[in-house]
């Protein structure tokens, strides 16, 4: 038996997106229901709500259709041709279609299509409630057990490794990216994509948290310290145990340790450098306003302190893809910033001697090349003083 996900895989878009906009369309009452979709979503975003119980709340919009059964049919009247033409080239009278779409959705189109076996998620078509879990992820092998205990999987296709669950019990697996199949061992997704993520979503509102606590705080020492730059120092390390909290259950999901928090400032170090970088080319060379500089800056920052946090820091949950793109990251800033190499030497020299052992010697290079780099700087700024 060949094994398919449907959105994106053999359907040419995410049918419960379409499913809402088409009902949006003719009923805009669904409109009513967005607030508290959105507020869920943000809790969603923080790891305090699921994303079944994010979906469910979307789902609310069923409430609003009073027909679905109608409306269900002249959906896929209006979609059935998104169904991709290779699938059909392909499609085998034993398939099965395992997804984490609606099942009450999925099931019009898998009749048309003349798929007899599919497997989704439990959606109640008039309230929008769960029967069970999100059919994504471990729960599809699940799923699939259940239905099939001896189940032999030929031919895998997703479009979202998510599904390597599934992909591992295939004896070929495809990843979907448009009309192209790529082997998924060859498949390499694209960096980008870690900024379209919850992590980063979460990592955003964090920072806004962390942005408001900093000033609060410092508003606070404010009262018992009289300078308002001495004042600041307090308060922004206050607010960054703050943020360190918030990132570590809300954003990593990660637990708390002594060396994870004095990562935790070291990530923040590039960001600074960078920073305080841009802000210097512009005011010495740019000359434009400096509340552009800020921003431009800040944009900049983000990012890259989100990659040494995720990276660097909370790698609890890093893949063998990620802990190799990891040792090769953390060289380079063992280099370039010594600190890095010493904590990270200081925290593998039992658990991994050898990788310890090279970032060591990589902060050791890297101070070395720093005394060089002074003395060099020293002999010229003398001799430039002593022709003046």
């Amino acid at each position: 038996m060949n094994i398919y996900d449907f959105d994106e895989t053999i359907y040419d878009s995410d049918s419960t997106k379409d499913f809402y906009f088409y009902c949006l369309k003719k009923y805009p009452k669904i409109l009513l229901s967005v607030p508290i979709m959105a507020w869920t979503f943000f809790l969603y975003i923080l790891g305090v709500k699921t994303k079944t119980q994010f979906k469910e709340k979307m789902y609310r919009f069923l409430t609003y259709v009073p027909d679905i059964d109608s409306a269900l049919n002249d959906f896929w009247n209006v979609n059935e041709h998104k169904v991709k033409s290779w699938y059909k080239d392909r499609q085998r009278e034993d398939d099965i279609i395992i997804s984490a779409s609606p099942e009450f959705l999925l099931e019009p189109i898998c009749e048309r299509l003349g798929i007899k076996n599919l497997m989704a998620s439990k959606v109640d078509k008039h309230t929008g409630l769960y029967d069970g879990e999100n059919c994504w992820g471990e729960e599809k092998v699940k799923r699939l057990y259940e239905k099939f205990p001896n189940a032999k999987c030929e031919e895998f296709y997703s479009d979202s490794l998510s599904d390597t669950p599934l992909a591992e019990l295939a004896d070929k697996a495809m990843i979907i990216r448009g009309n192209e199949l790529i082997e998924w061992n060859e498949y390499k997704p694209s960096k980008l994509k870690m900024f379209l993520s919850r992590e980063f979503l979460s990592f955003l509102i964090v920072g806004g948290i962390n942005t408001v606590s900093n000033v609060i705080f410092s508003t606070i020492y404010s009262l018992f310290i009289p300078n308002t730059t001495l004042a600041f120092f307090p308060g922004y390390i206050t607010s960054n145990v703050v943020s360190y909290l918030l990132n570590s259950k809300l954003t990593f999901k990660e637990r708390l340790g002594f060396v994870k928090f004095i990562k935790f400032f070291i990530s923040y170090i590039p960001n600074f450098i960078i920073q305080t970088i841009i802000v210097w080319l512009f005011d010495n060379f740019i000359h434009g306003p400096s509340v552009i500089a800020y921003g431009l800056a800040a944009i900049i920052g983000v990012p890259i302190t989100f990659i040494f946090l995720k990276k660097f820091t909370f790698t609890e949950h890093k893949t063998n893809d990620e802990n190799k793109d990891g040792i090769t990251l953390f060289k380079v800033l063992s280099f370039l910033i010594p600190i890095v190499g010493l904590v990270l030497c200081v925290e593998k020299c039992n658990s991994k001697p050898k990788e310890a052992k090279v970032y060591g010697k990589c902060a050791l290079y890297g101070v070395i090349t720093g005394i060089v780099i002074c003395i060099i700087y020293s002999i010229v700024v003398i001799n430039d003083i002593t022709n003046l």
